[in-house]
């Protein structure tokens, strides 16, 4: 978990910086760390506002990207927990690494364990590295050159590999996602690639039905 937390951080820290450096005030990206804490829906919505985009097309971009998140809370909802206020917490801390590290544990003790030492964990490392971009703005220079992009895609994918040892059913449905992915990533706007690799899940769906 503590190179997920770094790798999240690392990417927090661009964020942060590409946000301030391209002329927004510092307590926008943290402000939006704080509430929205989604990385990908992140960086998209402050790429339109520099894009001199609205605040409305941001949020709907935003709100698009993260509609995948609706079938990451049915894998998790269990572990949550059943208060109103664990519930609401827990939503909020459902990202594509605490899902992967709560389905990777065994037992139903040791997901709600892990779902909410990886969601805080993660949580606070990432808001506190996009302040830390922020307050360091352009001093940075251009994030990009760093290869920092690489970097967090390369942890999930370590961490979603034990689920596909295993189950051959899930093989195919994330083949089946993958390859929907790569097909539209040409023709479709950021983002739209990972929606659309939900269509995997049909194949799960239809064996179990």
């Amino acid at each position: 978990m503590a190179l997920v937390c770094l790798a999240g951080g690392v990417v927090g820290v661009s964020f942060g910086a590409i946000a301030v450096a391209g002329g927004l005030p510092v307590w926008l990206p943290v402000v939006m760390s704080l509430l929205v804490y989604a990385g990908s829906a992140q960086f998209s919505a402050v790429g339109i506002l520099l894009a001199g985009g609205g605040p409305f097309a941001a949020a709907a971009t935003g709100l698009l990207l993260n509609t995948r998140t609706a079938a990451f809370s049915l894998a998790v909802a269990d572990v949550i927990g059943r208060g109103r206020f664990t519930r609401w917490i827990g939503a909020h801390l459902v990202t594509d690494e605490t899902v992967a590290f709560t389905l990777a544990q065994p037992d139903p003790a040791r997901r709600r364990a892990a779902f909410w030492i990886s969601g805080l964990g993660l949580y606070a490392s990432w808001n506190l590295c996009v302040l830390l971009g922020a307050l360091a703005g352009s001093a940075l220079g251009d994030t990009g050159r760093y290869g920092l992009d690489a970097a967090f895609p390369a942890v999930l994918v370590a961490l979603v590999l034990p689920a596909l040892r295993g189950d051959t059913g899930v093989r195919r449905a994330a083949l089946a996602g993958a390859a929907a992915a790569l097909a539209l990533t040409p023709f479709v706007p950021v983002g739209v690639p990972v929606l659309m690799a939900l269509t995997g899940l049909l194949l799960l769906g239809g064996r179990t039905a």
